[in-house]
């Protein structure tokens, strides 16, 4: 396995694993110990897993934490995901910078979010899930959420959404967020 640091949002990385392939299929490691602590990353710093199951042009996003922010590896496990990360960390060298990733269950590859950015997806097989690691426990109250067609964003979702949560139907734009998560006048 090898982390691939993300230029564009400062502190991500992509962990890209070597899949073992014969007849059967493959087998890889998913979470390296020694690879995560070795770009700086905590291997013991992640408080619970996660697993949504979506259907091909779910949206689910763009979400954030307030307070200290939540920390994640991200990796689609069977399916494929159109992902997105926007760097909402004011202090941050990318600050506002978004990156996009093809996040798939062929590829195995997990990506690195660091706390204080925001996060989505679309699925875009007929069947997507993709499992989550975040570094403390979840609290509902922190929750964020952002428009997901926000003009400021401007996030090329490959499909038309199909099915949306009322929470990211409603979601505010951007600048309210940057409001609540750090006093940004946006």
């Amino acid at each position: 396995m090898k982390a691939i640091p993300v230029p564009a949002i400062a502190g991500a990385y992509l962990f890209e694993p070597t899949p073992h392939v014969d007849e059967r299929g493959f087998f890889c490691r998913t979470f390296d110990r020694e690879v995560v602590a070795g770009v700086g990353i905590d291997p013991d710093g992640f408080a619970q897993d996660s697993v949504s199951r979506s259907v091909r042009g779910v949206v689910r996003g763009m979400h954030l934490r307030s307070g200290a922010g939540e920390a994640k590896l991200v990796r689609c496990s069977s399916g494929e995901v159109f992902d997105v990360v926007v760097d909402l960390r004011p202090d941050s060298p990318t600050f506002r910078n978004r990156e996009f990733f093809l996040l798939s269950g062929e590829t195995q590859v997990t990506l690195y979010v660091p706390a204080g950015c925001a996060h989505g997806f679309q699925a875009l097989t007929d069947l997507a899930d993709v499992s989550y690691r975040i570094d403390r426990p979840h609290d509902p109250a922190e929750d964020l959420a952002i428009a997901f067609d926000d003009p400021e964003l401007a996030i090329p979702w490959p499909l038309p959404p199909t099915l949306l949560s009322e929470r990211d139907r409603t979601a505010p734009p951007l600048s309210a967020a940057l409001t609540r998560i750090s006093g940004v006048i946006a």
